[in-house]
């Protein structure tokens, strides 16, 4: 019996070192960094290259439908919950339209 429960206590002790409370976790962002101000800088009618000077490449491109280009950010803060924005730009032709955006009330990264 006293076998059965050294074993027990010895399981429990090596299983709780796996979620010991003292490891370090890192934030984790990934994609473009686009704050409003950076939006308030295009204006209709700007070309493709200009927004991409000024917003960066696009995350994702739609192969189906190029007058649509996304710039997705994530961030996760110590392994915690992951938020997310994401902007889509629209245009006509080669020439800026207009975008949808669903930004963070703050960017972590600054």
């Amino acid at each position: 019996m006293q076998k059965l429960t050294a074993i027990v206590l010895i399981s429990i002790l090596s299983l709780s070192g796996c979620v010991f409370p003292g490891v370090y976790k890192i934030n984790v962002q990934q994609g473009n960094i686009v704050t409003e101000d950076d939006l308030k800088n295009l204006s209709e009618g700007m070309a493709r290259s200009q927004v991409h000077a000024l917003l960066g490449s696009p995350l994702m491109l739609n192969p189906v439908d190029p007058s649509r280009e996304y710039y997705v950010y994530t961030f996760q803060r110590r392994g915690g919950d992951i938020q997310e924005q994401r902007i889509i730009v629209y245009y006509e032709g080669d020439e800026f339209s207009h975008y949808d955006a669903r930004l963070l009330e703050e960017t972590p990264a600054y």
